[in-house]
């Protein structure tokens, strides 16, 4: 199941390697007792042209260019995937083929099993690729009301960037990751710096640029108290 699932993930993900302008957004929603809603969105509307013009041909660069039906099993076997997680429920997906924007969502009863979502992929990973990769991505501890995401950098990532071609490598440039974290108590601090804070009080935003990630320049990790 996790080696079917991280082969399609492979083949939807190598759409963005014909396109510099993608985004891809982490968008959490937590109530108090610690469950809530999680959105994944990945963007690519900003190369809509191209890509439209790039998924004519069969690969490009030595690169297969995933068709529509490998993007729609992708995003069906995440959605399996999900269904096999306890606590995870109403899980929706949706394809908008014609601004190029897939989006997977999901209810969670408790952010320990949002975590598991990702626990099995990421040990997955580290065993192919020989990485270190935090499994833990997210924690909230409902009696201090603190909550975490976890990122931990590997030098990997940038030693197998740079192996790729010159060319290759500027699909990054204008690459983003963006998350959003929304609660229902009022936010007191951020560990993270890059991370800013809604004048409501109420959400953390973060936006970073891929190369800043890939080069271990800056980090998705943050720590956000809430007040009681």
């Amino acid at each position: 199941m996790i080696r079917k699932t991280t082969f399609y993930f492979i083949l939807f993900f190598s759409m963005l390697l014909f396109t510099s302008c993608f985004e891809v957004l982490e968008e959490i929603n937590l109530n108090a007792d610690g469950s809530g809603t999680m959105l994944v969105t990945f963007n690519l509307s900003r190369s809509k042209s191209k890509i439209a013009s790039v998924m004519l041909l069969d690969s490009v660069n030595g690169y297969k260019v995933p068709s529509k039906d490998d993007i729609n099993l992708a995003l069906k076997d995440a959605e399996n995937h999900l269904k096999t997680i306890n606590g995870i429920t109403n899980i929706k997906k949706t394809t908008d083929y014609e601004n190029y924007i897939f989006t997977l969502s999901c209810n969670f009863d408790k952010v320990a099993s949002l975590d598991a979502v990702f626990q099995d992929l990421i040990k997955q990973q580290n065993k192919k690729e020989k990485t270190n990769f935090n499994t833990t991505n997210f924690s909230y501890n409902t009696a201090t009301n603190n909550f975490q995401r976890y990122f931990s950098y590997d030098a990997k990532i940038k030693k197998t960037f740079y192996r790729l071609k010159g060319e290759d490598r500027k699909i990054f440039n204008d690459a983003t990751f963006t998350s959003i974290y929304r609660f229902k108590n009022e936010i007191k601090s951020s560990s993270n710096g890059n991370a800013k804070i809604a004048p409501n009080k109420k959400a953390v935003f973060l936006k970073i640029d891929a190369m800043s990630l890939i080069l271990g320049e800056k980090s998705v990790a943050n720590t956000i108290q809430l007040s009681k």
